[in-house]
């Protein structure tokens, strides 16, 4: 018995005409669809990754309230650039500038810009130091041919991006076991006069601590007086922005410190706005070299504008606003508190089952759990994520450390707020019963585990 094939006319009226045929992927389409066979392509493709609830490697917010998508969803055609059809929105702008200077103790009048993310910001800041030092070697008639940035092997790769695309030596700091974060005795040897500044990590993408910041501060400044060298500190807040001024208000990180002049943020991780919102603050106005900043006259009206980036939407910027004034101090903090609750609480089981090692728990720390396989188990930490992935559903990341403690294998298990205490529960009996189940198969199969293991910077 043969069938005749099903025409165009009989998809529209019952279903979908791509349940059978090959999807749009390699030439541009010949020809259109509906609106709803368009929408059912899409969702169907997306209906084979991974759950954002079950993510627990990135660090990127996976949930907002419907107040704020609201927001988002009612300003996704807003050109945030166009200031001068756009006026509202370029003064909330400055207020989260302002705003956010005012949480890092910024000590007078500042300036900033929004950004795309950390990586953009990251970029932004860099630069500014090194046209701030190239202006500082100039005036005292020095070449200004070979400059250098420091910093450590915790970074996120965005710094050694920045120092290739813009012709920097790369004076990299590096970890060793035990050993995941530096100080100022690991920065002393890099400095000297083509220095443009050093750069510190407040929340490692690897363990979630911090660089001895104070330390590097006041070593610096101590530099400064013998040597009469000013070597500005960036703090890379990607990550850790949004949480200590709530969970450790007392840690002095941010402009606090006399030598730290920037600082960047990620809007879109602890600031629990979607993806894509970056910050840089400045101390003051004058660390913004003012070459960087353009003056130009757009659709009537003359902006200045310093950004790697053109047309970007509004609607981050709006929806971080929304989440400043409607948690304010408060919310931030009860929010920070439970996540580093529940992170807690993953980590004692974790101990408790006597196989791991939790890395850095009574320091201060990021809510997410660090952890390593304490002994030889027969298995490995990315035996377990591949096991997590493929029973469970849960994208827990294994990963080594960069040199030299390369030899590190570590997972790490980011509680955000949308981990509650049931599902840390259950995560718990999950790595638990993954042990149990690879204890008895003797590990998984190398081609395997390897599809589902990510970085650290995810």
């Amino acid at each position: 018995m043969t069938t005749s094939p099903l025409s165009d006319a009989d998809a529209v009226l019952f279903g979908n005409r791509f349940a059978t045929r090959e999807v749009p992927s390699r030439t541009f389409p010949e020809a259109g669809m509906t609106a709803v066979e368009a929408m059912r392509l899409v969702a169907e493709d997306l209906a084979l990754e991974g759950d954002p609830a079950r993510n627990l490697a990135t660090f990127v917010t996976t949930w907002m309230e419907p107040e704020a998508q609201r927001i988002i969803a009612d300003n996704l055609h807003r050109n945030f650039i166009d200031h001068a059809e756009y006026p509202r929105t370029a003064e909330i702008e400055q207020r989260c500038i302002r705003m956010i200077a005012d949480l890092f103790h910024a000590p007078g009048e500042t300036t900033g810009a929004r950004t795309q993310g950390s990586s953009e910001a990251i970029m932004l800041g860099a630069l500014s130091l090194k046209w701030n030092w190239r202006t500082r070697r100039e005036a005292a008639g020095k070449p200004t041919t070979s400059p250098n940035l420091v910093f450590g092997g915790d970074v996120h790769v965005v710094w050694e991006k920045f120092c290739r695309y813009f012709d920097v030596e790369p004076r990299i700091v590096p970890l060793a076991p035990g050993k995941y974060t530096i100080g100022p005795e690991d920065v002393r040897p890099h400095v000297d006069e083509n220095t443009i500044g050093v750069a510190a990590v407040l929340g490692t993408t690897f363990t979630g601590h911090k660089d001895d910041i104070v330390g590097i501060n006041d070593l610096l400044i101590q530099i400064r007086q013998e040597r009469g060298l000013d070597v500005p500190l960036h703090v890379d807040a990607a990550s850790g922005g949004f949480v200590w001024p709530f969970l450790y208000p007392d840690s002095a990180w941010d402009f606090r410190l006399e030598q730290v002049r920037s600082i960047n943020v990620s809007g879109h991780k602890f600031g629990l706005v979607y993806p894509g919102i970056g910050w840089l603050i400045f101390r003051e106005t004058s660390d913004l070299a003012p070459d960087l900043v353009f003056e130009e006259n757009y659709l009537g009206k003359t902006d200045a504008t310093f950004t790697l980036n053109f047309s970007t939407g509004s609607a981050m910027v709006l929806a971080q606003y929304y989440n400043l004034v409607r948690y304010g101090r408060p919310g931030y903090t009860y929010i920070m508190r439970n996540m580093q609750e529940n992170a807690r609480v993953l980590a004692d089981k974790l101990e408790a089952m006597g196989r791991f090692e939790v890395i850095g728990q009574d320091e201060e720390q990021l809510p997410l759990v660090a952890f390593r396989l304490a002994a030889d188990e027969g298995y490995d930490e990315f035996d377990i994520a591949w096991q997590l992935s493929a029973e469970r559903g849960w994208m827990v990341p294994a990963y080594t450390l960069p040199p030299d403690a390369q030899d590190v294998t570590i997972m790490r298990a980011l509680v955000k707020e949308t981990l509650s205490r049931e599902h840390v529960d259950t995560l718990a009996r999950d790595i638990e019963e993954a042990c149990a189940t690879l204890a008895r198969k003797g590990g998984a199969h190398e081609s395997e585990r390897r599809k589902i293991v990510v970085g650290p910077g995810h």
